[in-house]
């Protein structure tokens, strides 16, 4: 959440610290995001690490999870079939049954069922690592993600964008800003996808409509609305087998459920209001509301994980299937107001922060399934729903009626309040000292059985960083941070969890090199938490805690201009994450023990990007190459069933043929590797893109070529 408490902001983390560095100081009547204040990167003590348009123009991202893969500290989880984004930020995910939290705007947009988050309408996103927690609150300890997305300004213009790829992929998305005088502005960004896939049978459609609207009635008062409209229409997709734990046993195309299931269909309907006001001296206030409202519904057929049940332990080839029906849906509501400014006391400078939330999410699932029987000599390929994984053939049963087995309605609410204040006591160095208090409500209905459960929690979590200006290059930090995070729900037996505690402190440095040209982030880490949950298999859709878990980790992220027209992104982490405590894995039965790896998370991680600029005759020309490695990482908890590496190769091109149309081209996993984005269980594995490639005509006008 990068921004300055005053009415004019810089327009991104980098003008900030341009800015700091004598560049000079660029201002437009934008809002701030929430929970920040008045501090540059370099100052903050924490790794913050910025992808801007740049860069997600250059990997030509238009999912979230695309983008974020540029990160080493992020890394991918289960996804939920492709239905939702999910992935870790050094070594923690969070609740497996529902998608990962984000903040779009400082206001969390990543719970609920709205499908995965298109880039459209992304103007940077930003990667806030390390004990934050204790300041916005309810959030895993590695960090958290904020979109900060496009919005109207007082200039016209615009960009319309034509993708066509592999796998008969097509994309087109616009993006027009139109300005009525100094008062009113209005963007207006759609984008609409389809596409066929690698996988077998698997197509894909999506749209969406994001506009935005900037009103600022007199000087120092900014109001922006935002509204979010998207759909995404794609069959349920669990991936493929591993045969006997081999995962090379199936094409990576193989599609193991039923294409007579239809689509499963992901709404999301979003707002977001802000005002900013200017209180006079250096002095703000800033008040918003977000309510969304998402969606998710259909059948889906997929492979059954319990051994008694699955006739493939048997004979290596048939797969027993579940068949599914769900319509969940979920509502969020978010009011919060905060004020920042500075004031000196004795001779030293405070920057000072203060706010409150009110947070409430309603959570409904609805859940019907037909699932095998317990395999016997007796039993028949109808009975357990079995699909030959050798040679398949779809429709060859009637597809079985799901019967009833959760309904269920989940509530929190929560309200919170914080303050920060960051010290300057010299030139050189500053604290910072803060907490928040947060006191949540949680309700679990179950629509079945008429079970209802309540539990209220309250905590305070502080926290504590200092930043010391070294030299010009250097500026060193530490950090330390406690928090909780709410889990919503409850047991089978209608048993309300306790929340997530966790505990994490850093230590680092920023880097400023070749007069501020390149920019990084040097960190190590280490992270605790106690009750996690894991998904409980026996009743899907519920959960059962797990113990405790333990991440550290060193993190390098460079970004910025080599000599000689290079523009490098450079991205490592190390992180070890881990059980904590002995315990039965739930989903499976299996010993977990104290020391065993987290799954899906890889102890090495490297992403890399460089790209030079040149010119051809009139034409400019930007050529680059990117390489990605993800390290083996375990596949199933509880066993030793593990993903391996992959190393993904791309290869990227732009020419702007004017000042208003590019050309921009690229070819992903250039080799061909067999590779694998996320598990959940030797039957469940998600395969990863094979060589794919992709030409986007963009035509830019108005007043931003």
């Amino acid at each position: 959440m990068i921004g300055l408490a005053l009415a004019a902001v810089p327009a991104a983390a980098a003008d900030v610290d341009d800015a700091e560095a004598g560049v000079g100081q660029i201002t437009v009547t934008a809002q701030r995001q929430a929970y920040r204040g008045d501090f540059t990167l370099r100052e903050t003590p924490q790794a913050i690490s910025v992808i801007s348009t740049e860069w997600l123009d250059r990997t030509n991202a238009t999912r979230l999870s695309d983008a974020l893969d540029l990160n080493a500290g992020v890394v991918r989880q289960n996804a939920f079939g492709g239905l939702w984004d999910a992935f870790a930020v050094r070594g923690f995910a969070g609740d497996p049954n529902l998608p990962t939290g984000y903040l779009v705007n400082g206001f969390n947009g990543g719970r609920g069922f709205g499908g995965t988050r298109d880039a459209a309408g992304i103007e940077r996103i930003e990667v806030l690592k390390g004990p934050n927690a204790a300041l916005f609150g309810r959030g895993e300890p590695g960090g958290t993600v904020n979109i900060v997305t496009k919005r109207a300004d007082f200039a016209t213009h615009g960009r319309v964008s034509l993708l066509g790829g592999s796998f008969d992929r097509l994309r087109g998305e616009a993006d027009i800003n139109l300005a009525a005088g100094e008062t009113v502005a209005v963007r207006l960004i759609g984008f609409a996808e389809q596409s066929d896939s690698f996988r077998d049978t698997v197509e894909s459609n999506r749209f969406g409509f994001l506009p935005t609207v900037t009103f600022n009635p007199w000087a120092g008062t900014s109001i922006t609305y935002d509204l979010e409209v998207t759909r995404t229409e794609v069959p349920f997709d669990r991936g493929i087998a591993a045969i006997g734990g081999r995962l090379d046993a199936l094409p990576r195309g193989r599609f193991l459920g039923e294409p007579g299931d239809g689509p499963i269909e992901a709404d999301a309907t979003g707002q977001q209001l802000q005002l900013q006001q200017d209180l006079g001296g250096s002095w703000s206030l800033l008040l918003g509301t977000s309510f969304r409202e998402t969606r998710l519904e259909g059948f889906s057929t997929e492979a059954e994980l319990v051994r008694g049940r699955q006739r493939l332990f048997r004979d290596g080839r048939s797969l027993s299937r579940q068949r599914r029906y769900r319509r969940y849906t979920a509502d969020h509501f978010v009011l919060r107001g905060e004020v920042a400014g500075r004031f000196d006391t004795f001779g030293l400078e405070h920057r000072l922060l203060a706010g409150a939330d009110y947070d409430r999410f309603d959570n409904s699932q609805l859940f019907l399934r037909a699932r095998p029987p317990v395999i016997g000599a007796a039993t028949s390929a109808q009975a357990s729903n079995d699909i030959d994984v050798l040679a398949p053939v779809y429709g060859r049963f009637p597809l079985p009626v799901p019967g009833p087995q959760t309904d269920r309605l989940d509530r929190q609410k929560a309200w919170g309040a914080y303050v920060q204040d960051q010290i300057r006591l010299t030139e050189r160095l500053q604290i910072r000292l803060g907490g928040r208090f947060d006191d949540v409500t949680i309700t679990s209905r179950n629509r079945t059985t008429g079970v209802v459960a309540r539990r209220d929690r309250t905590r305070f979590s502080p926290q504590a960083g200092i930043v010391y200006d070294a030299t010009p290059a250097i500026a060193l930090y530490a950090a330390y941070g406690e928090g909780f995070r709410p889990n919503l729900g409850a047991d089978v037996r209608g048993q309300i969890f306790d929340p997530e505690t966790t505990r994490s402190a850093e230590i680092g440095t920023k880097l400023s090199l070749f007069d501020g040209r390149l920019t990084g982030t040097l960190a190590a880490f280490s992270l605790a938490k106690r009750n996690v949950l894991a998904a409980d298999p026996g009743n899907p859709g519920f959960s059962l805690p797990v113990g405790a878990a333990r991440s550290r980790g060193v993190e390098l992220d460079l970004e910025g201009r080599l000599p000689g027209n290079l523009t490098l992104w450079f991205s490592y982490a190390f992180v070890d994450a881990e059980a904590r405590r002995d315990v039965a894995d739930p989903d499976f039965g299996l010993a977990i023990r104290a020391g065993d790896p987290l799954i899906n998370i890889p102890r090495h991680n490297l992403n890399v990007q460089l790209a030079r600029r040149f010119d051809l005759g009139a034409t400019p020309l930007d050529l680059g190459a990117g390489v990605q490695h993800v390290g083996r990482r375990l596949g199933e908890a509880g066993t030793d069933f593990f993903l391996p590496a992959h190393t993904l190769v791309r290869l990227f091109a732009s020419a702007r043929l004017s000042d208003r149309v590019e050309l921009f081209g690229e070819v992903t996993n250039l080799f061909n590797e067999r590779w694998y984005a996320n598990s959940f269980a030797q039957l469940w594995v998600q395969p990863g893109m094979p060589r794919a490639g992709a030409v986007t005509l963009r035509y830019a006008f108005g007043g931003r070529p």
